[in-house]
């Protein structure tokens, strides 16, 4: 399998900046969104949530909103062409679909389109069809859009491992049309005899019989990627191994060029931290690629997406928005936001920023809510969804007068 595109990146990101620009594109507009009545749907266009927006620090014009309500754990989302936001739950063992059926910024309805699956955390969307990743297999909603009251589905692929350990996933189509399944390793440190485990793999939904294709080698566990508009490249982030203490490895953003990559784990991590244990067993440094870029120790990176949308400033343009839900085993927290990592005409991360902080108090180590992805609403708002709140924030954006 190779890369669709050797587009290179068009627009360069002003180094450090998040001042105003000129538009790329028109700005689009939300859109009425007719739904069914059915004993699935419930009115949230109410519903509340413990949340502390005042203390949620954005960019100059930039604000948040609570989006939706009532979304008990929210996880990864996708998004229909009208705007239908599919929402996984990997506690709940459900999956949501999430309508703002006025349009007017903020959702009126949920319907639970599945309940007692195996932590679906992975939803994806494609030609009016809906995929979910539970731990072993992937489902499929037929013309989901019109059945969200009276939703079914079928099994398209049932033979992915049922280790729980890393076993959620998140899943996405590529632009060759294939679905996008990690599997993670099933184990803090391990060296798997399975070539499947720690891998990105690609499936094609359309074949009689599909079978997994081993896309990427050395990926520990990615709950987040997205193919570069530009390039075609695909990128990922990855958490790191635990146990090394506060501050190793780093977790990573990675890109991959060709597929058959081998990204380091479980001998190498970050790039040049040796395993204590299993780096011996491995090659040298050089044969594994390195990340795209650090992203600190233990902060867990999950959701991103290159923005395409046309209301953020220009200097958003194609750049990454991940969210970092933040660290389980760390004596001082880390994560906890949502943060942009600036690409270059070159596809180089030049650095990165912090656009959304205030969950986490730092000085009393409260945590209130932890970020797990991000998506674009048709008018280019920013969807944030919150596993911990149970909530789906909305970001906009205005220009000031001068």
């Amino acid at each position: 399998m190779k890369t669709i595109s050797t587009l290179t990146f068009s627009m360069l990101l002003a180094a450090g900046s998040f001042t105003v620009g000129c538009h790329q594109k028109e700005e689009a507009k939300l859109k009425p969104i007719e739904t069914v009545d059915g004993a699935n749907k419930s009115d949230i266009s109410m519903a509340t949530a413990e949340v502390q927006l005042d203390k949620l620090t954005l960019p100059a014009n930039f604000k948040i909103d609570v989006w939706a309500a009532d979304v008990p754990n929210a996880r990864s989302m996708a998004i229909s062409e009208e705007g239908i936001i599919f929402v996984g739950s990997r506690q709940e063992g459900k999956v949501y679909a999430i309508v703002d059926e006025n349009a007017d910024g903020k959702a009126d309805s949920k319907f639970v389109l599945a309940e007692d699956l195996q932590m679906p955390n992975g939803v994806a969307y494609k030609n009016g069809d809906l995929y979910v990743a539970e731990v072993s297999r992937i489902i499929k909603f037929k013309d989901i859009k019109n059945n969200l009251g009276n939703p079914s589905f079928e099994v398209v692929y049932d033979g992915y491992p049922t280790e729980t350990h890393h076993g959620w996933k998140f899943i996405s189509f590529g632009p060759d049309g294939k679905l996008y399944v990690p599997v993670g390793a099933p184990c803090n440190i391990c060296d798997p005899e399975e070539e499947i485990f720690a891998s990105i793999t690609s499936l094609d939904v359309t074949a009689p019989n599909p079978s997994p294709e081993v896309y990427a080698h050395g990926v520990r566990n990615t709950v987040g990627f997205d193919w570069n508009p530009k390039t075609g490249n695909l990128w990922f982030t990855d958490n790191g191994r635990d146990m090394l203490g506060d501050d190793i490895p780093n977790c990573e953003l990675n890109k991959i060029t060709e597929a058959g990559q081998h990204f380091g784990y479980p001998y190498w991590h970050a790039g040049d931290v040796k395993d204590p244990e299993f780096g011996d067993a491995g090659g040298a440094e050089s044969d594994y690629v390195a990340p795209a870029a650090l992203m600190g120790p233990h902060n867990a990176p999950l959701g991103m997406r290159f923005y395409e949308g046309g209301m953020f400033p220009d200097t958003f343009q194609n750049q990454i928005f991940v969210a970092k839900h933040g660290s389980w085993n760390r004596s001082k927290k880390a994560g906890y936001v949502v943060a942009l990592e600036k690409v270059d005409a070159n596809s180089n991360v030049t650095g990165e920023e912090i656009f959304i902080e205030g969950w986490l108090d730092d000085a009393s180590q409260e945590v209130w809510g932890r970020p797990v992805d991000v998506q674009e609403l048709p008018d280019g708002s920013l969807l944030v969804s919150d596993d911990m709140a149970g909530v789906i924030y909305r970001v906009t954006y205005q220009e000031t007068a001068e």
